[in-house]
């Protein structure tokens, strides 16, 4: 039996549902993530895109760079995914599954950008920019 999540939204509006296990799991601190989610990160699941279902309404998009868009809910607002345009995975915002607890991420990517006030400490991997930055 495959594993399976359900998540969305803040008002219920936009509900997903991903089936099997994330590819990773990851705290980014970029400029951009932090600005989407209006916090000091985002912690993101990455699904192979057709591991990831919208169950009501889908998101509405925002390109935010030449590279990739972001998903959000028209209604409220909640960021929820991730998407370069020429990759073949999801990113789906860890908070917004309905047991945000069921994956731990496993580094911190884009460090080089994070907020001077916020110390990291747990002990994972840090790149200074993507995975296997040095």
């Amino acid at each position: 039996m495959t594993e399976t999540h359900e998540g969305g939204c803040q008002c219920g509006r936009v509900r997903y549902r991903t089936s099997g296990k994330p590819n990773n799991t990851t705290n980014c601190h970029c400029t951009q993530c932090r600005m989407a989610a209006g916090a000091v990160y985002v912690t993101w699941s990455e699904y192979p895109a057709e591991a990831v279902t919208f169950t009501t309404q889908r998101p509405q998009y925002f390109r935010s760079s030449d590279a990739a868009e972001r998903g959000f809910c028209p209604s409220c607002g909640t960021a929820l995914t991730f998407c370069y345009f020429d990759g073949d995975t999801i990113d789906i915002a860890t908070a917004t599954l309905d047991d945000p607890g069921v994956f731990t991420p496993g580094d911190h990517l884009w460090i080089d950008d994070k907020v001077a006030w916020v110390n990291i400490n747990d002990g994972l991997p840090q790149y200074p920019r993507e995975r296997g930055s040095t």
